[in-house]
């Protein structure tokens, strides 16, 4: 076994049947912000066989406070954030396959990636995303875990289909906070409490330890000093549409999935188109209307007061606007 794994291995719940376990493993993670990026770098380095990115959007500087993958330059190239975290992963595990997409999670686009995989982590900044991630793992039968993090606190619970409560009984039962990142903030520390939570409940099913896995949602508070466990077992549902006896798997339709949408507390609007875009073209036929800056995988426009970040997958971000009305006006007028 590679020396480079001993003091994991020395660790007697793993050893080196659960390192040889960890390495025949496929985790996908669903985000590659905060908790995303710093989820990957604790895998990789504990050595899993292969490791599924996605996200949607880009590095920016604001991200640079708690984002740990990530460098000024990327922010200035305004580098696709599984582009940016594949390159430095590379750097650090040259060993572990790396599979990263830049695109919109949905039902659609998720169930084609999902035919291997072990695992899925939640590093998302919305609940729209995790309720389709919530019907699809509960219909494909693979445990996630959820995590989510604002301010000084947090929150992980562990998920496993047919057997626990899934993420809509738990919120029927625990509504939680609208705050966002960019409304009250968020301190880095918050980030990585959370993440030791989810990678350790990884490392206990990468390694089949189930005995171990823990059953309580955990929550706390960084700066006040709170940390508690709940058991949820009673918040499961006979009838929940998604773990209940006859599931309906709602959320995996294409009525409920959202084409126009306001990003998380980032003033921001995405609009889907539905193609792909050529970005040669684009750029050729937007450059009279302001400052353009492209890469391999994106076009940046400034236009008037509002920046548009357009992916070649089809998708416009619209910076400077949380109306999808104007967003959609400024799209047709730019864009067609």
């Amino acid at each position: 076994m590679d020396d480079r794994y001993s003091r994991q291995i020395l660790f007697r719940p793993i050893g080196e049947a659960g390192q040889r376990k960890i390495q025949q493993k496929h985790v996908l993670i669903l985000g590659s912000g905060a908790l995303g990026t710093a989820s990957a770098e604790a895998l990789v380095r504990a050595g899993i066989g292969k490791l599924t990115i996605i996200d949607r959007d880009y590095v920016e500087s604001s991200n640079l406070q708690r984002q740990q993958l990530f460098s000024e330059k990327d922010a200035i190239d305004q580098m696709p954030k599984v582009i940016a975290a594949k390159n430095r992963l590379c750097q650090i595990n040259s060993n572990v396959e790396i599979d990263v997409h830049i695109m919109d999670a949905t039902g659609n686009t998720l169930t084609p990636l999902l035919n291997d995989v072990d695992l899925a982590i939640d590093a998302t900044d919305n609940f729209d995303i995790r309720f389709i991630m919530n019907d699809l793992f509960q219909k494909h039968h693979i445990p996630w875990i959820y995590g989510s993090c604002v301010g000084s606190t947090g929150m992980s619970y562990t998920i496993l289909p047919d057997q626990t409560p899934c993420l809509q009984c738990l919120l029927n039962a625990m509504p939680v906070s609208g705050a966002t990142c960019d409304s009250v903030g968020i301190i880095s520390p918050a980030v990585q409490m959370v993440v030791a939570h989810q990678t350790t409940e990884a490392f206990k099913l990468l390694v089949e330890d189930y005995d171990a896995l823990r059953s309580r949602l955990v929550t706390f508070d960084l700066w006040n000093n709170h940390y508690q466990t709940i058991n949820v077992e009673r918040a499961k549902k006979e009838h929940c549409p998604t773990c209940g006896v006859d599931p309906s798997f709602s959320y995996l339709d294409y009525e409920t999935q959202t084409k126009s949408e306001v990003l998380c507390g980032r003033d921001t609007v995405q609009i889907r188109a539905g193609r792909d875009f050529n970005l040669e073209d684009l750029a050729a036929r937007l450059t009279k209307v302001g400052e353009i800056k492209t890469n391999p995988f994106l076009l940046s426009l400034e236009y008037q007061t509002y920046r548009f970040v357009i992916f070649r997958d089809g998708r416009t971000l619209i910076h400077g606007t949380d109306s999808i009305d104007k967003a959609k006006r400024m799209y047709y007028q730019l864009i067609g």
